[in-house]
């Protein structure tokens, strides 16, 4: 499946704070762009990085870790955190499974990394991007509050994004929306997607 740089990016630096042992798995082309001859030879038609953007990833890790408050919610202090956990649970009847960037215990926290082109407008983007089916999911999958750590990739600004009620019944709702969308198109007898309409008085 096509994945976009910035994707592959948003999983390189997740890997670079979680796991970076697992960091040989990327690879990495020393070229400017994605458009040059030494690329396309080394990359044989797959999406890798490039050595500028490993580099400013690299400096948001550390940004990030230079930080007192996000090192210490990022790694905790007595084994209480944990990294890349699955859970699996039923949901305003539905199944969901979703897995945490970071569980700690200790601060009764689930934490999500981001990664952001504009920090100014993250607020607006955790709407369109549905991180609030994100953090109302994940806080139902395992009992704690969400928290986002967001960095702006070009300022280094850090954002701490808690969750307000309204955040989590926006998520809750489009959750539900989701399960009567699924149970229409899956389970129902007979239903055909072709006279499926959406009809609303403006």
């Amino acid at each position: 499946y096509d994945i976009s740089p910035a994707f592959l990016v948003g999983g390189y630096f997740h890997t670079a704070i979680l796991e970076p042992g697992k960091l040989k798995k990327y690879k990495v082309v020393k070229s400017t762009t994605r458009n040059t001859k030494a690329y396309k030879e080394i990359s044989d038609g797959e999406l890798c990085l490039l050595q500028h953007e490993v580099d400013m990833i690299e400096k948001m890790r550390d940004v990030l870790f230079e930080n007192d408050i996000c090192r210490d919610l990022i790694q905790g202090t007595n084994d209480g955190v944990e990294y890349e956990v699955p859970m699996i649970k039923e949901i305003e009847g539905g199944t969901w499974k979703g897995k945490a960037d970071i569980v700690n215990h200790e601060e009764k926290l689930i934490i999500d990394l981001k990664t952001t082109s504009d920090i100014l407008k993250f607020k607006n983007s955790a709407y369109r991007f549905n991180y609030d089916s994100q953090a109302f999911i994940y806080s139902q999958l395992f009992g704690y509050e969400f928290l986002f750590i967001a960095i702006d990739k070009n300022s280094h600004q850090i954002g701490l994004y808690d969750c307000s009620p309204q955040f989590y019944e926006s998520g809750q709702d489009k959750v539900r929306r989701a399960v009567e969308a699924y149970d229409l198109f899956f389970k129902t007898e007979d239903f055909n997607p072709k006279q499926y309409f959406i009809s609303k008085t403006l």
